[in-house]
């Protein structure tokens, strides 16, 4: 599965969690803010999409829309390798982002 057979919603998804572990230390910096916008220039988001994912990034998403139960099989390899690559971007791995990928990773094995 690559970023480019996601559908939008599995599109907006990924974004959720990948924004979600952003804030997990509390703040987004802006090694963390780069890999996002990196992230979306991958992904090919429209307008739209784009200033959605600027709103995680202002503001976490939603904890209700973050249910790692929800990820499809298909799609987990994909969605733990762009956590991880979020978890480690600003160098440092708090004990919290530490936590929050261990549990993720449980959940969806």
């Amino acid at each position: 599965m690559t970023l480019k057979q996601l559908s939008t919603q599995e599109r907006r998804q990924l974004l959720r969690f990948v924004c979600s572990f952003a804030w997990a230390d509390l703040e987004v910096v802006d090694a963390e803010r780069a890999l996002l916008k990196e992230l979306v220039g991958r992904m090919g988001l429209d307008a739209d999409e784009s200033a959605e994912v600027e709103g995680w990034i202002s503001h976490p998403p939603d904890p209700s829309t973050i249910d790692p139960m929800d990820v499809p099989r298909a799609h987990r390899e994909l969605f733990l390798a762009e956590i991880s690559q979020m978890v480690v971007a600003d160098g440092v791995v708090a004990e919290g982002e530490a936590e929050n990928l261990a549990l993720f990773q449980a959940l969806i094995a």
